[in-house]
This record gives structure tokens, C-alpha cells and sequence, in this order.
């Protein structure tokens, strides 16, 4: 029997370019019904969300403007993919959710993949419908049947040993370049939230998390380590301990310890919820009571990260994309 000839899809969330795409970006995500479940139709959803995304637009401008106007997460991406080609001798297609402007060459891209199999991997180790299912159901909208049937997803890597030992090693490289010994350290571990809602109808996502911190943490038994959420939207109620929180409160459970070293757990590459509101605001915070504060970069393009993913992309227990919609 002849071996599959497999492709791949490397997906990402996708950040603005520039400060012409900040609106698009929003207006893409905002409009997400797998991202905000208003129960609206989905004509009204959208002219509201639209709007919200316009006002949201004129007010995030001046924190993208802290990052010369744009987000990293396109070029690391983009960086990312050509590393992976060099070792994978195969096609690989990049998908950035959120970048409207890009989607028309993907889709020319990916029509032209002639194989028996397409790998797809989400740069999301933690799965949840808002992210992976919502690339799922993307792709089920607007490419042919023939196509997404050949999809084998990698649906997350929450614990996967390759990604987890990634993780450690960055962890590690991290506080010995900064002299920071495990017994005066706290390792505050900061995912994305999500609503508590989503979480309540069977979201896996909280447990994920759970599971990537648990996992790196054997690692480091003589630090204190921290699992909260940040980024949240809007006024309903999103899964706790939220970092600010966790933050405003740290003299009450950091056993004394003087530094608070940061780690985007839910993040694969650096934006704006790592570079302006964990670094501007949560470590601001940490600051002003008197402790250090420290922020682990993403993983990006770290050596141990690309031969984690290698290694991740040889599983055979994937899922097809129908398998990861969510049912509405």
C-alpha cells in the first residue's frame, strides 16, 4: 500500500497589519457567532457587532499604536510556516482567522493542494470552540466538501509531552538568564478567558488549561504556580480567577516570594494581550506593591517549539473538521 501524500494548514488567529486593518480584524472577530453567542439572527448579529467593532476600533488603536501600529502575530506566522517547510518538504498553507484580506489567496492556495490528506494544526494548544471549532466551521462555510474531508486536525496539545517539554526548557532558559531561583518565584500562568457559559454547555477548554499547567509545573516543584484568565469582554460573567484580580490580590497568596514571573500559557506568539495589557497592566500591578515582575516572551519561534509541532503533526489520532463544530 503507497503511503498518503499529506499537506498541511498552519492555523493562526491573525492580528491587524496596520493600523487600516485594527477595524476589519474586529469587525471578523466580533462577528463571530462561535466567538460572541448573542442568539440573534445572524444578519442582526453582525449590523450590531459591526458597530461595536467601530467603536472598539477608535479606543485599541492607541494600544496598537504601543506596537508601532500593527500586530507580530502575522509575521511570526508567517516566519513560522517557512521554518516548518524546510523540515516538513511538503506544502503548508497558512490561515489567519481574523485577517479578512488574506482569506481569498488562502483559499486559492489551498485548492491547489493535490494530496491525499491535509494536517491541519491550530496554533491553539488549548481547544475550544471560540478558536479551533470556529477555523472548523470556517472552513466547512467556504471551502468545497472535497476538500475539508480530506482535513485531519491536530484538535489540541494541551499536554502533548513534545509541547509541554517546549514549555519547560523556555520556562527554565528564562529564569536562569535572570538569576531568578525557584524558591522566590511565582509562576503565574495567564490563558485567554472565555465565558463562563461556554464552559457550563461542555467547553473542554478550562480543563485544557488546567492540564498544560499541571503538566509544566512538574518541572518546577520548588515554584508557586498560578493559573488565571485574562482579556475579558463585555459585562457578562467569564472563568476565574481573572488575572487582574489574581494580581491586585498577589501579597494575599505569594508566600512571600519577590518575584512574579508571567507565562502566556494559552499564547504561541506575542500581540497585544502579551505585549500591552499583560506587560502595561498586570505587571504594573505586580510593581506596585513591591515585587518583581517578569514576562516569559512566547514561544514564537523557539527551536524546542517547531520540533514540538514536527513531532505533534505525526499523530494519528486526529479529528476531521466536522468533528469540531459546535452544534448550535
Amino acid at each position: 500500500m503507497s503511503k498518503k501524500k499529506t499537506h498541511y494548514i498552519l492555523v493562526s488567529f491573525g492580528g491587524p497589519r496596520s493600523s487600516e486593518e485594527i477595524y476589519p480584524f474586529l469587525a471578523s472577530l466580533l462577528t463571530d457567532q462561535d466567538v460572541i453567542r448573542t442568539g440573534f439572527p445572524s444578519f442582526i448579529h453582525r449590523f450590531l457587532f459591526k458597530r461595536v467593532a467601530k467603536k472598539r476600533a477608535r479606543n485599541i488603536s492607541k494600544e496598537y499604536a504601543l506596537m508601532g501600529g500593527k500586530s507580530p502575530i502575522y509575521e511570526d506566522t508567517e516566519a513560522l510556516a517557512d521554518e516548518l517547510r524546510l523540515h516538513l518538504n511538503a506544502p503548508l498553507v497558512t490561515f489567519h482567522r481574523y485577517l479578512p484580506a488574506t482569506h481569498e489567496q488562502f483559499i486559492e492556495e489551498v485548492q491547489q493542494l493535490e494530496c491525499d490528506e491535509i494536517r491541519v494544526f491550530p496554533l491553539f494548544p488549548q481547544f475550544t470552540y471560540a478558536t479551533t471549532g470556529s477555523v472548523a466551521r470556517w472552513f466547512n462555510t467556504f471551502l468545497p466538501n472535497e476538500l475539508t474531508n480530506k482535513m485531519r486536525w491536530i484538535k489540541s496539545y494541551a499536554a502533548h509531552p513534545a509541547f509541554i517539554q517546549a514549555h519547560q526548557s523556555h520556562i527554565r532558559k528564562y529564569l536562569a538568564e535572570n538569576n531568578l531561583s525557584e524558591d522566590e518565584t511565582v509562576l503565574l500562568f495567564s490563558a485567554h478567558g472565555i465565558p463562563a457559559e461556554f464552559i457550563e454547555k461542555g467547553d473542554l477548554y478550562q480543563d485544557e488549561c488546567l492540564a498544560s499547567v499541571h503538566a509544566i509545573m512538574q518541572a518546577f516543584p520548588q515554584c508557586l504556580g498560578r493559573l488565571s484568565y485574562q482579556s475579558k469582554f463585555g459585562k457578562g460573567e467569564w472563568i476565574k480567577p481573572y488575572t487582574i484580580d489574581v494580581c491586585k490580590q498577589i501579597l494575599e497568596w505569594n508566600q512571600g516570594r519577590r518575584h512574579v514571573v508571567f507565562i502566556p500559557i494559552s499564547f504561541t506568539s506575542d500581540h497585544i494581550e502579551t505585549l500591552v495589557e499583560i506587560e502595561n497592566e498586570y505587571m504594573t500591578e505586580v510593581r506596585e506593591v513591591g515585587l518583581n515582575a517578569y514576562r516569559v516572551p512566547c514561544l514564537t519561534l523557539d527551536p524546542l517549539w517547531i520540533k514540538a509541532i514536527l513531532e505533534i503533526l505525526t499523530e494519528t489520532n486526529c479529528m476531521l473538521n466536522q468533528m469540531l463544530i459546535r452544534r448550535k
